[in-house]
């Protein structure tokens, strides 16, 4: 029961509390590039979120397995990149194959998920909060699917402002900021959720 409760805990604050886009503010140029429509924001938060869970698990055994006893843990971050550089490319073939319109859709955002510094940003934050494999896992798709949420949110944002008559100043991508300003702002409501469900 102590297990599920703190697997659930992490969860949700991956995706609400410590959202990496809003509260973390990283993975901002896909957040801000591919908003513009629902159907690309789910791909490309569903790409993440398959990155983030994929990247962790390899990483994290590689990190206690081999760079700690090694006495190496000062590659870390190298070794990250190119495993999450491995995943995207992985990810970037199967997508072209299998679903074309999608992989058009994403266009050069698809590749920049290996310098998303989201994605390597959860692999070292499991580490820094030294979460147990399965937390880790946890984290990674609590993150990913945070990162969703808030693209397919934002999309719809976006969406609005395209219909309205926006000062000719705020036109483009200021009004984009200022909105992506008070979406972020919203999830500060989120702040005491996490303590009010589960009494932490």
């Amino acid at each position: 029961m102590a297990l599920a409760k703190s697997m659930m805990i992490i969860l949700l604050t991956g995706i609400l509390t410590d959202n990496f886009v809003l509260s973390k503010f990283m993975g901002i140029c896909p957040f801000l590039g591919v908003s513009k429509n629902p159907s690309g924001s789910l791909g490309m938060g569903l790409a993440v979120t398959f990155v983030m869970a994929g990247a962790t698990a390899v990483t994290y055994p590689l990190y206690y397995g081999f760079l700690v006893p090694m006495n190496l843990t000062y590659l870390n971050t190298i070794l990250f990149i190119l495993i999450i550089a491995l995943f995207v490319q992985l990810l970037e073939m199967f997508l072209k194959r299998y679903i074309p319109a999608l992989y058009k859709s994403l266009g050069v955002y698809l590749p920049l998920i290996t310098t998303n510094c989201a994605v390597l940003g959860v692999t070292l934050l499991n580490l820094d909060n030294k979460y147990s494999f399965g937390e880790s896992i946890v984290n990674a798709i609590g993150g990913g699917l945070g990162f969703m949420m808030a693209m397919l949110i934002f999309s719809g944002v976006r969406g609005r402002l395209e219909r309205c008559n926006v000062p000719k100043a705020f036109q483009g991508m200021p009004i984009t900021l200022v909105a992506a300003s008070i979406v972020s702002l919203s999830f500060l409501g989120f702040g005491g959720i996490v303590d009010g469900i589960f009494g932490g």
